[in-house]
């Protein structure tokens, strides 16, 4: 079964070159994938899935059903919206729409999400189960998943995998990871309220510009010595507002921020470790404060047996070598890990670098781009991966 999935998804690679370099001339934000939906709605159509449209708002879900009574069915997410940013690399498919670019390669997930439905199409006689694909929106604002899930996605749903490109991979390697994958991503704001006053007489007012200062240095400061370095938290302060006038004292400030962890016990206790740090700074000043901590999408958490069962659904189709174990989670977010809240489920990494440059651009970078060999490994290890679900031995 392996070479007949090899051989599909060779014979469909011009085909998945095209679909993905459309995809990347024609990007779209979070929320507005509307061209995008329909194309890809289109795409599963002529293969002869049946597909539901405006799931999720702009999201798109078909389904496969295999020709088996086993009840389990399998759900493969991938996402489609790109980034506002303006695209720096000199491609002849680069992107049409002025300040947006596929600069975390959702063009390349939503290609390999619809050639592993192809594929599989052609070998449904073959899966004992039923296979929902997902074709989510909005995953750059973290809103995609929950919309998804809000409209029933994962009814029903036993287990679901993903994947991800990654350009520190060379394409045509893939890396797995067990447990943690990614952070837990939450959003902070902290209002500093003193007393104005003339900036010639500090000292009858309440600065609090010079006491978010060191709001912002005890918490980078805490950070090393109260909280366990085996468990690593980032915190990171990118927007300050505040005052009105050089010669005048400030009265307000707001800290905006993001927080990152891995631990879900790290994280419950953030709330309250953020806030005693900011009252002990803020009470001997007479400065008052407000703490607003909000939760956004937690940890990705790897199975292990489908981790598993990825790892070696890959190291079958290239060989172990081929297949990298990650030693170190990322502490970037993915909204994936909220459909692990209702079902297990895996992500991989697609290398997607280029072995004979330098330089591979990082992800959300404006000269970011992928090796459009990796489109197929991607498709093979999925494909073969849910084949496998069924056929493990």
């Amino acid at each position: 079964m392996l070479t007949l999935i090899k051989d599909l998804a060779i014979k469909l690679a011009p085909r998945l070159i095209e679909i993905r370099r459309h995809i990347h001339s024609h990007p779209e934000l979070s929320g507005q994938e509307q061209q995008t939906s329909a194309f890809v709605s289109g795409v599963l159509s002529s293969n002869g899935l049946h597909v539901k449209e405006r799931v999720g708002k702009t999201g798109v879900v078909a389904e496969l059903q295999g020709t088996g009574k086993d009840e389990r069915l399998l759900a493969i997410r991938t996402d489609m919206d790109a980034l506002p940013i303006t695209e720096r690399a000199c491609l002849e498919f680069a992107s049409r729409s002025l300040g947006i670019m596929h600069a975390c390669g959702h063009d390349v997930h939503t290609t390999v999400g619809l050639g592993t439905a192809m594929v599989l199409s052609q070998i449904a006689e073959e899966l004992p189960g039923g296979i929902r694909f997902l074709f989510q929106p909005a995953e750059e604002i973290a809103q995609g998943a929950s919309w998804m899930i809000d409209d029933g996605v994962m009814n029903q749903v036993s287990n679901i995998l993903s994947l991800h490109v990654f350009p520190s991979i060379p394409a045509g390697s893939i890396g797995v990871r067990y447990g943690a994958l990614t952070a837990a991503a939450d959003t902070l704001e902290i209002i500093i309220i003193g007393e104005s006053g003339h900036g010639a007489r500090p000292h009858e007012a309440v600065d609090a510009i010079w006491i978010a200062s060191q709001v912002i240095t005890t918490l980078q400061q805490a950070i090393s010595r109260t909280q366990n370095p085996l468990r690593p938290v980032v915190l990171s302060i990118g927007q300050i507002n505040g005052g009105r006038a050089p010669n005048v004292i400030a009265d307000k400030v707001q800290l905006l921020g993001t927080v990152r962890s891995l631990h879900p016990e790290t994280r419950a206790n953030l709330p309250n470790w953020i806030e005693k740090i900011v009252a002990n700074v803020c009470e001997p000043y007479g400065a008052k404060y407000q703490v607003d901590y909000r939760q956004g999408v937690p940890s990705v958490q790897n199975d292990y047996s489908l981790t598993q069962l990825t790892q070696l659904a890959a190291e079958e189709a290239w060989g172990s070598d081929r297949v990298q174990v990650l030693p170190e989670p990322s502490l970037g977010a993915e909204d994936f890990s909220v459909y692990l809240e209702h079902a297990p489920g895996s992500m991989f990494r697609l290398g997607v670098g280029f072995k004979d440059r330098l330089i591979n651009y990082p992800l959300h970078h404006p000269l970011f781009e992928v090796n459009e060999s990796a489109i197929i490994t991607g498709v093979v290890t999925m494909a073969y991966t849910a084949y496998k679900y069924w056929h493990q031995t």
